[in-house]
């Protein structure tokens, strides 16, 4: 049976009016959660965005900070500029820092071609240009100037990891962006937050001048605007992904598809037994006639490429056999502990709100839906009770984070207490916000590094964990095979993607200096790919899962362990504050004394 197709390009007959509102009515009866008019929502978004813009420029035409010609041009040619160059910077970006291949639709996997050639016959789209990262680790995007531009970069991992139905709702997701002028829309959207902060540095740098109190207000005002633009941007961006969510799900036919694709993405739940996730035993003869797939792609032999969203950071894994359109009871139970941190932690709602992307927990939900809608099994339902409230945890959280601020003002405190309680106003006293901020660090330092016994635990293990957040940590050692670069296809990234028995998990290798990271990663992290390794650190999320590396063992001795030093640092510096603090208070008191 052929999978209806959705498209708003092609002319509707009579009949196909009325069964477009069938589709409507239908929707309605069945549930179907109702997304707002894309056109409308776009227009009206950025309708808003550049009133706030031109309320500005108003403002400082009429102050005669800028003349009306110069406010119009400006505007036109930064927004022609960001436009036309940005794909064109992306292109070279990919092609001198990310080791990549841009490939001829023949050289795709056959299913994969055919699929995009339908899609983009439906929707009057030119066939997308396809990149191509040689890494384990999954990564896929798309970016160019309108629909029938568009570059859709995939990697090695994405194609090894996910089944074929997964692979195609992954690319039609990528296509449903371009199809919806993502790319110009989201273009045009982010030139109005680079606008006013760019006015914001202009009023920065006249405020010496003989107006600066009128160029100090613009200033404020600019920063504001700019703050207030980049949340709807962001509120803009995750509103199209959701629509480029749905775009795919008709487009295939299959919701349940893109849902374990995103589960693989997004949470890391692997079975070893998977045909996608093949036995480490197997030689490459095997593991070659596995593929046939890949062996399609012309250049893929030759490519030596290797590539998180973006952290950016995007962490996957198999869930059940590849070629299954199904999840086991356990997998789906694995994936509903990995949900409970998007709906039950309340840091969930806060990245979320300064993401391009919903909650993957959202999304899924969202994608249930249009699955029930199309008369389909939702892949799964959320059906657990909160056991309890996360806020309290939450709370002290941000008590930590604002720890060293906290102990600062309450140094300031304790020397005007001292000053107005002895009338007396003694220099020596002003260390005391200095040591109090060394404190502070100290205590927040030794909370977002506390436990210093790893026991051994998976992915799986990890993720199901909820009292988890950026300061949060949870003590692990995690033992498996690096499979990829942290950023696919970046050549000096530092961080890695392993892959264990039940999932696959971001390692963040953090070094105190940020040469130290480029370093390794230019020169060192390459010999680290395929090993083996027992890895020790602190399991972090925000929102993306990863593990912080404190000490990483190459199993076989093939590679030296390294140790990163974040935590003796930061311990380091806080001491250094507080022994500063205690030595200027003692040098003032004793200069006091011998004067």
């Amino acid at each position: 049976m052929e999978p209806t197709h959705y498209s708003e390009n092609q002319p509707e007959t009579d009949l196909e009016t009325r069964q477009n509102k069938q589709y409507r009515h239908e929707a309605i009866a069945a549930g179907l959660m109702a997304l707002p008019n894309l056109f409308i929502r776009s227009a009206m978004t950025l309708i808003f965005l550049y009133g706030l813009l031109t309320l500005l420029l108003i403002v400082m035409v009429q102050l005669e900070v800028l003349t009306p010609n110069a406010a119009l041009i400006g505007g036109l040619v930064l927004a022609a500029v960001q436009y036309l160059v940005g794909p064109w910077i992306m292109d070279l970006m990919l092609s001198f820092l990310y080791r990549i291949t841009w490939v001829k639709p023949d050289d795709l996997p056959e299913h994969l071609q055919q699929f995009v050639a339908g899609v983009c016959e439906r929707h009057r789209m030119r066939f997308p240009s396809f990149g191509i990262i040689d890494d384990g680790a999954p990564q896929a995007f798309t970016y160019g100037h309108h629909p029938s531009n568009a570059r859709v970069v995939i990697s090695r991992g994405l194609m090894e990891l996910l089944s074929a139905d997964e692979l195609e709702a992954v690319v039609a997701h990528e296509l449903g962006h371009a199809r919806n002028w993502d790319m110009a829309l989201m273009t045009l959207a982010n030139l109005v937050p680079l606008l006013l902060f760019y006015i914001y540095q202009i009023a920065q740098r006249f405020r010496s001048d003989r107006d600066k109190g009128v160029t100090a207000v613009i200033a404020i005002g600019a920063y504001v605007l700019y703050i207030i633009s980049e949340y709807i941007v962001l509120w803009f961006s995750r509103t199209r992904e959701y629509y480029a969510d749905r775009f795919a799900g008709l487009e295939t036919n299959n919701p349940n598809a893109l849902s374990r694709a995103l589960i693989k993405i997004a949470y890391g739940l692997a079975a070893q037994g998977s045909e996608s996730l093949q036995s480490e035993e197997e030689d490459d003869s095997a593991k070659e006639k596995k593929k046939p797939q890949l062996a399609a792609v012309g250049a893929w032999g030759a490519l030596n490429i290797s590539d998180r969203n973006s952290a950016v950071a995007l962490v996957m894994s198999t869930a059940g056999s590849a070629a299954a359109n199904s999840m086991s009871s356990m997998e789906l139970e694995r994936t509903k502990s990995a949900m409970q941190w998007d709906l039950w932690n309340p840091w969930a709602s806060w990245f979320e709100l300064n993401s391009t992307h919903p909650l993957t927990a959202k999304r899924l939900e969202a994608l249930g839906d249009l699955a029930s809608f199309l008369g389909q099994q939702p892949l799964l339902i959320f059906d657990r009770k909160k056991p309890e409230s996360y806020w309290d945890d939450f709370f002290i959280d941000l008590g930590i984070i604002a720890m060293p601020v906290l102990g600062a003002v309450l140094g300031l405190v304790a020397f005007l207490a001292i000053g107005l309680l002895t009338e007396s106003w003694q220099a020596q006293w002003i260390w005391l916000p200095m040591i109090g901020l060394g404190v502070g660090m100290l205590i927040r330092t030794l909370f977002a590094y506390r436990g210093q016994v790893f026991p051994h635990l998976s992915v799986a293990a990890l993720l199901g964990h909820v009292k988890v957040s950026p300061v949060r940590p949870v003590p692990a050692t995690v033992t498996g095979k690096i499979i990829g670069k942290g950023e696919p296809g970046l050549i000096y990234s530092e961080d890695f993607v392993l892959r264990d028995q039940t999932g696959i998990l971001f390692m963040d290798y953090n070094q105190p200096l940020a040469i130290w990271n480029f370093l390794f990663g230019l020169l060192r992290a390459g010999n680290y790919q395929g090993k083996e390794v027992r890895v020790k650190g602190w399991f972090r999320r925000q929102p993306v899962p990863y593990l912080e590396v404190y000490e990483m063992e190459v199993v076989d001795g093939s590679q030296p362990s390294r140790t990163c030093y974040a935590y003796h640092a930061a311990v380091l510096f806080s001491v250094l504050v507080i022994v500063g603090g205690i030595f200027g208070l003692c040098v003032s008191w004793g200069s006091r004394l011998f004067v």
